[in-house]
């Protein structure tokens, strides 16, 4: 019943803005604020998932361990629908209260209308497809984190809400690099697509170093660092923009060993909320 009543509170807060009754006491106040971060992290969360399936498209045309890239394709697919339906209309699994803010909701239902035709660009392999609709899917799901990250107002240190964002887009930074690697490896738009895995790694560079420079506890500066080393052995491919096999098969497990340590700082922040 407390974890209901904290959800519902914490929907009513992003809907309306308000601050908590006395009666929830600290403790709660304390959840309510955990959750604001969980909300913003899984929404940060679905950026990262437009630029992995995408990934994992292009990994399976690129004929790169076909097998695994399709059946992790699948669980990415199911992963964005449930957890855009969880923010939609809530998920007690993933710990998401039903969203009431209308405007949230309406960006919602953009990223639904574009999400479509997207999930069957994926599910048939269309390469072009891809190429061109996931980055409005990516921007659409990007406006909608800003938006929760505002809506959180006074639940959620405003300085805390934007460090959750920026560090859950490092794992998206993670994925989309990738992609442009694999872009260029398939073909697609290959002069643009190398200047665009630069510019992304040095975003995700330079986001790094600032995190880093503020990491607000020594476990989250640890962690930070630990990505930090995987990002070094992964620069030399992204720069030089090597689609080799060779390169390609190394960049299939750093890519992952990346995002999931990447995750690891976001699971390390939200964690921190007092």
């Amino acid at each position: 019943m407390r974890r209901v009543m904290s959800m519902v509170a914490l929907s009513a807060c992003l809907a309306f803005g308000t601050n908590l009754s006395a009666s929830e006491g600290a403790s709660s106040t304390k959840e309510v604020k955990q959750q604001s971060g969980n909300v913003i992290n899984l929404a940060g969360k679905q950026r990262m998932l437009t630029q992995k399936m995408s990934k994992e498209a292009l990994f399976v045309a690129k004929g790169v361990d076909v097998d695994n890239n399709k059946a992790n394709l699948d669980k990415t697919v199911a992963l964005f629908d449930k957890t855009l339906h969880g923010l939609i209309a809530g998920d007690s699994d993933l710990g998401l209260p039903k969203t009431e803010n209308a405007d949230i909701l309406a960006q919602l239902t953009v990223v639904k209308e574009l999400w479509t035709p997207f999930k069957a660009s994926i599910q048939k392999g269309d390469l072009k497809a891809i190429s061109e609709q996931n980055i409005p899917l990516l921007k659409n799901m990007n406006k909608a984190v800003q938006m929760y990250a505002k809506a959180s107002g006074s639940k959620l240190d405003p300085a805390m809400a934007q460090t959750i964002n920026l560090a859950g887009r490092q794992r998206m930074l993670t994925q989309k690099m990738t992609k442009e690697l694999l872009l260029v490896a398939n073909g697609i738009d290959a002069q643009a697509n190398q200047e665009n895995a630069k510019k992304t790694f040095n975003l995700f560079k330079t986001t790094l170093a600032d995190l880093i420079a503020k990491a607000p506890n020594d476990a989250i500066k640890a962690q930070l660092n630990v990505v930090k080393g995987l990002m070094e052995e992964y620069q030399p491919i992204i720069e030089n923009v090597d689609t080799s096999a060779e390169a390609l098969k190394k960049a299939e497990g750093l890519n992952m060993k990346l995002l999931k340590e990447s995750n690891k700082a976001v699971q390390l922040y939200t964690a921190s909320i007092k």
